[in-house]
């Protein structure tokens, strides 16, 4: 048996063995020659030796971690690079209490930052803000402060995430549920080097930031600084992690480490502390770790930002949590009379409060049995002194928060089991707070602890039962909850698709009808003359499956502009807007329900109108209806791009977009739902009988499912058609520099713009257009690789372009990284416009905010 030097104890022969917690039963292994009854020794579980990783992974040697060797057990959860990982659900939990520090989970947003052995002890770190004196350390002289050590277990919020993407993909990687570990870690308390600097009274937060560069900045976030000046609540800078410095992915040189708290807290490579009045501004503490309200969609959040800004959705402690490891996934068990199986696993908590109870059931939980737990944090409290561990003093006696993961298990007869449809384990901690039955969907697919469940499923042709976990981690197929989806079933209703396809229907049915969209108390009827009266801004009404609403009120709202609802008012619009609104929206509408429709004329005029249409309009495009366009021409550009040339009705008819402006394409996909999406044309805006566009798809990939649109445009073959309605937007490019953009017309006289992947397109043709006319434009136009970049040859015969790439190619002259203020200086009767991913023109706004752009008047997003 493995065993370890006993820290704690004078006597350097004395043994214990490593905690592993493969029975409910503590073992400890003593050398009865050296030990006697009468000898007073402190036990608590060490580190065991293990095999460090010296090498670098093959995969890492083209990264920017080519530097940091690491385990080939991780199981990678967002491909080579950045490393994310977890160990095997296994391998974690064999490990035993204290994880091997090759062994734990990383969560690393970019490139581990290299620091050199020769100038670790240099590395610097800032305490600054609301302090009456700031001041800046080296690692060298933290380490003349009294140092601690305490056993800490870590946790991403993103732990068991994969079980939420199953359900509904929401914006976060797959983790699985090894996103935990645990260690021992050395370093000195953050309240005795706070205090030095002298917080002012009225600061409130400690804000953090790290060395690792990142697209929208340095990663920092905050904690409340009562947290970090509590000595009861072990908040420390860390240098070592299990006895040894740490390593690069978990923070060398200098980390803080926050019990109880989610792991994104705790930045690495720290090197800046801010003590503050609000919560941190970092972009990485606003749109990341927040647990957003169940019905905020993707495409809601994507629209509306705001959603972030809500501090109360700030993640700070972990939640009740438990996870099954034994039996493990696709375990398989033989069924024998009078024996039993030892089920077992995990379970933690946040904020310091201890797990009370483990309670597992075998009949999805109508009763339930109680499990046994051990605590071996708790053999850390029993020492009787402070003893010196790791350079530290183990810092555990006198305190009574619990900072670690706990291990539980249960006997139970092997017939039982074979009776048994799945097994569930819930915990509560001593608070009362319990585990729900339910999953609470979120957008990040953050804190998932539902009751964790396993499948029992008998083998045909066989005396056995296979254990099936919920999902397995990263892009591998595999779990329960996959084969349920697959099947059409429901994953949340309770019953974890146990029920039959025809009830699963039905309850899908009545789930829909809960949308309420009308208030049954009204019973106004309103003609379609009289709604046809109230179609302008201020005073617009729409129609929607045949109920009235005055949506006046809600114009300057609108996420999709004033423009979207006033050229719809007027009319019946349920056709756009049930096609285009998530149920979010839709269940808005009752709050302006005036009316119910009546529709005994509209098939009537709808054939009037059609019948008088001229069909040989000028201008191809209305903001009324819907007209075809048939595609001629289909061409590849690259790996995700393609060039498309629809004709027009006549060959002397123009489509009818300004420069600056879009319009909307709706196609049927193949399931018959309606599609919608808007474009820009890159044609010129006089072209006769034709119009260009350049897309960009989202093909299927991995676990991710192809974007709506770009699955119905691969299938588009020429002769095909598509339906279209415009122009909308706001902004216009009138020629010779002037714009007019919600009304208010300005003269230009240098257009700086930034455009990322496909952005491109939405504003190539103002570039194109006061280029022609004379006006200075400084085009920089942002792709991860050379390959990626659009319409190149059209830009470089206009100049003014810098192209710069996000990823490293050999040979590139270019800019590469990312832009910062230097790249976009101010200028006087200048214009900013940027095009691009969310998260870039997030990124651009606050570069342009630093860079001095007058933001309300200068700085334009489409």
């Amino acid at each position: 048996m493995t065993t370890s030097t006993l820290y704690g104890s004078n006597n350097k022969e004395d043994t214990l063995m490593d905690f592993r917690p493969k029975s409910s039963k503590l073992e400890i292994v003593r050398d009865s020659k050296q030990i006697n009854s009468s000898t007073k020794i402190n036990l608590f579980p060490v580190p065991f030796e293990t095999e460090k990783p010296t090498k670098i992974l093959e995969c890492d040697k083209k990264t920017p971690d080519a530097h940091v060797p690491r385990d080939s057990r991780l199981i990678r959860l967002t491909g080579v690079h950045p490393f994310n990982c977890e160990a095997p659900l296994s391998v974690l939990y064999d490990s035993g209490f204290l994880t091997p520090t090759e062994l734990w989970f990383v969560r690393n947003h970019g490139a581990v930052p290299e620091v050199l052995d020769s100038d670790v002890l240099n590395w610097e770190f800032s305490i600054e803000g609301m302090v009456e004196q700031p001041i800046t350390l080296k690692l060298a002289e933290l380490l003349t402060f009294n140092q601690i050590t305490i056993p800490i277990t870590m946790v991403c919020a993103g732990n068991r995430r994969k079980e939420q993407n199953v359900v509904r993909k929401g914006n976060g990687f797959n983790w699985g549920s090894a996103g935990v570990s645990t260690a021992l870690f050395t370093g000195v308390p953050i309240n005795e080097i706070i205090k030095l600097a002298q917080p002012k009274h009225t600061a409130k937060y400690m804000c953090m930031e790290g060395a690792d560069k990142l697209p929208n900045g340095y990663y920092g976030t905050s904690i409340r600084l009562s947290t970090a000046m509590n000595p009861a609540m072990g908040v420390m800078l860390a240098y070592k992690m299990n006895g040894e410095s740490l390593t690069p992915d978990h923070g060398r040189p200098l980390r803080v480490v926050i019990p109880g708290h989610i792991g994104g807290r705790s930045v690495k490579w720290l090197k800046r502390i801010i003590i503050t009045e609000e919560p941190s501004d970092n972009w990485y503490h606003i749109y990341d770790n927040r647990v957003l309200p169940t019905m905020a969609t993707p495409e809601m959040v994507a629209e509306d930002k705001s959603w972030y800004n809500d501090e109360r959705y700030a993640l700070y402690n972990l939640n009740v949590q438990s996870v099954i490891c034994y039996p493990a996934h696709e375990e398989i068990v033989e069924i024998e009379e009078n024996k039993s199986y030892n089920i077992r696993g995990y379970a933690y908590n946040g904020g310091g409060i201890r797990v009370g109870r483990v309670e597992i059931s075998l009949d999805q939980g109508c009763t339930w049995q109680l499990g046994k737990i051990d605590y071996p944090e708790d053999l850390y409290r029993k020492s009787t002194c402070y003893p010196e561990l790791f350079g530290g003093k183990l810092d555990m006696p006198d305190r009574e928060q619990s900072f670690c993961w706990c291990f539980w298990n249960i006997e139970v007869p092997i017939m039982k089991l074979s009776q048994a449809k799945d097994i569930v384990v819930r915990v509560m901690d001593e608070n009362m707070n319990i585990q729900p039955r339910d999953m609470y969907w979120n957008v990040l697919s953050m804190l998932n602890n539902c009751w964790h469940r396993l499948t029992v499923t008998k083998q045909e042709n066989s005396n056995a039962l296979k254990f099936d976990h919920p999902t397995v981690p990263a892009l591998t197929k595999g779990g329960w909850m996959e084969k349920v989806k697959e099947e059409g079933r429901e994953l949340t209703d309770g019953f974890w698709g146990s029920r039959s396809v025809a009830a699963t229907d039905h309850l899908q049915e009545r789930k829909l009808s809960t949308i309420k969209m009308f208030d049954e108390s009204i019973t106004r009827v309103i003609t379609e003359e009289e709604l046809s009266k109230h179609n302008k801004d201020g005073d617009a009404w729409i129609a929607v499956n045949e109920h009235v609403y005055d949506v006046s009120k809600y114009l300057r709202d609108h996420p999709g502009g004033v423009d979207s609802i006033v050229l719809a008012s007027g009319m019946d619009a349920s056709d756009d807007f049930m096609t285009i609104h998530s149920d979010h929206a839709k269940s808005m509408l009752i709050k302006y329900h005036i009316g119910i429709l009546k529709t005994n004329t509209t098939k009537k005029n709808a054939l009037i109108e059609e019948t008088n249409q001229d069909t040989q309009r000028d201008i191809f495009l209305t903001q009324k209806r819907w007209t075809k366009a048939t595609l001629k021409r289909k061409t590849v550009l690259n790996h995700d791009s393609v060039y498309l040339t629809f004709g027009l009705e006549h060959s002397n008819q123009k489509l009818g977009v300004p420069i600056g402006k879009h319009f909307y394409i709706r196609c049927t996909s193949q399931s018959n739902e309606k599609v919608i999406r808007t474009y820009t044309p890159i044609s010129e805006v006089d072209q006769l009988g034709e119009f260009d566009l350049v897309v960009k798809l989202y093909r299927a990939s991995g676990n991710r499912s192809a974007g709506k649109m770009s699955a119905c445009i691969d299938l588009l073959k020429e002769g095909d058609t598509v339906e279209c309605k415009g122009p909308f937007g706001d902004f216009e490019y009138q020629g010779n520099g002037v714009i007019l953009n919600k009304g208010i017309t300005r003269k230009i006289n240098k257009f700086v713009i930034i455009a990322g992947g496909s952005g491109i397109t939405g504003i190539y043709q103002i570039f194109r257009h006061a280029y022609r006319d004379g006006i200075k434009c400084d085009l920089i136009y942002c792709n991860k690789m050379e390959e990626d970049i659009l319409l190149r040859k059209e830009l470089d015969i206009l100049q003014q372009v810098r192209y710069c790439l996000s990823h490293q190619t050999n040979g590139w002259t270019g800019l590469r990284g990312h832009i910062s203020p230097s790249h976009i200086k101010p200028v006087n009767d200048g214009l900013l416009l940027c095009c691009g991913p969310t998260e870039m023109m997030d990124s651009i706004y606050k570069t342009a905010v630093e860079a001095g752009w007058n933001i309300n008047d200068q700085f334009i997003r489409f």
